[in-house]
């Protein structure tokens, strides 16, 4: 039974919170409510079992206990509770139901853009994940307290500043869901490729960020851009069996054993970016989900189709120039044009990604097979002092 409550909470709590903010009109009365209930689920399902319908139970018992209190604190002339009980006893009774609204507006509250950008990720895994605080301080590697502050900071901020709790207007959407496709990027990528630490990839931060791009694209199946990100990301999860080799050592795409590779994934992905084409409104993920479709479609990396690749990385610099995409696409030159002119395009990024270590791996991988050993293990040398993450560290410690 504890492992079916731990399901039921990682499959539902996100939808709970969500239900209970509405009802509430208060985050942290939410989230306390929602905790108690899996606490009395805890309690009485190992005996009684789990009821038919666990998440409209974990939802209900949620409500009771919350009016149970504000009524309480209520008769004490607290003045917010009195309000949100007003509130609470206003809203229907709950009716089991996929409750897409809810989520969505709790989603877009998460990822407001007057909220800084790390207090956003936090939320979302906080409050639609269900990640406990310790579990997110441990993958952005913050201490705990540390991390508990910058979630009380947030919720107080959105109280505080009376951040609504609503899908944005259809004017404002498309800047809006920028922003929400970023953070859920963000958390992918902190999983596929950590920034620090022992482990190369965080199985935990990739399949939650997956999960919430699926949950997004159910909730919004007309973005185009929400589907390319799920794309994206099922495209590049689906290589996480082969990314790293014994004792967790990485492997670069070009040396990986691709009959280990998600298949499943791949056609799901790949059916994704289908899709996306279909709808003619090409967008950055789009194209980056396109860029990772043309990888999985070669059976070894020499039959990779690098031109159709420079030139997507070509539509992506037009739509949304970087310097990382022209890194990225320097790395694809490099296969159809030879090192010497990707190396010319990366000395001119130089300026912009110094301190960016993939830039010095490149560059490090440029001059190897230009045969100039010494420069090139001079530039292994720098990348490998600009990572925190020591799986990648000593991948490029090996090179020189």
């Amino acid at each position: 039974m504890p492992t079916e409550i731990e399901r039921v909470f990682r499959e539902e709590y996100g939808r709970a919170v969500a239900v209970l903010v509405r009802v509430l009109g208060d985050i942290d009365l939410a989230e306390e409510a929602v905790q108690d209930a899996f606490a009395e689920a805890v309690k009485r399902w190992p005996d009684a079992g789990a009821p038919p319908s666990p998440a409209g139970w974990i939802i209900t018992t949620a409500r009771n206990r919350a009016i149970d209190r504000l009524r309480r604190e209520a008769a004490r002339a607290d003045k917010h509770a009195q309000a949100a009980l007003l509130h609470a006893q206003e809203d229907e009774p709950y009716e089991e139901g996929p409750v897409r609204d809810d989520r969505l507006r709790l989603i877009f509250t998460c990822c407001h853009p007057s909220l800084a950008p790390a207090a956003r990720v936090a939320l979302t895994l906080r409050l639609l994940g269900g990640l406990t605080t310790a579990e997110i301080a441990r993958a952005f590697l913050v201490p705990e307290p540390t991390m508990a502050q910058r979630l009380v900071r947030a919720k107080r901020k959105i109280r505080d500043a009376g951040i609504p709790y609503r899908v944005p207007r259809e004017a404002d959407l498309p800047d809006r869901l920028r922003g929400v496709l970023a953070v859920l990027y963000l958390v992918f990528n902190e999983g596929y490729a950590a920034s620090a630490g022992s482990e190369l990839v965080r199985d935990d931060l990739c399949d939650e960020a997956v999960r919430l791009g699926r949950l997004l694209v159910e909730l919004m199946p007309d973005e185009p851009e929400a589907v390319g990100l799920l794309a994206l990301m099922l495209l590049t999860a689906s290589r996480r069996p082969a990314r790293t080799g014994a004792g967790g050592t990485l492997v670069p795409l070009a040396e990986q054993d691709r009959s280990r590779w998600d298949r499943a994934l791949i056609a799901e992905g790949q059916e994704l970016v289908r899709r996306c084409l279909r709808r003619g409104r090409p967008g950055p993920y789009q194209i980056q989900a396109a860029i990772n479709a043309v990888h999985s479609d070669a059976a070894v990396a020499a039959e990779t189709d690098w031109r159709q690749i420079v030139r997507l990385y070509d539509q992506l610099m037009a739509l949304a120039p970087s310097s990382v995409v022209a890194l990225n696409r320097a790395v694809a030159v490099a296969e159809t044009e030879g090192p010497e002119p990707a190396l010319a395009l990366v000395d001119a990024l130089a300026g912009d990604l110094d301190t960016y270590y993939v830039l010095h791996a490149v560059r490090a991988d440029l001059l190897r097979r230009l045969g100039r050993a010494g420069e090139a293990a001079e530039a292994y040398q720098r990348a490998a002092g600009l990572t925190e993450n020591a799986a990648e560290r000593a991948y490029l410690t090996a090179r020189i």
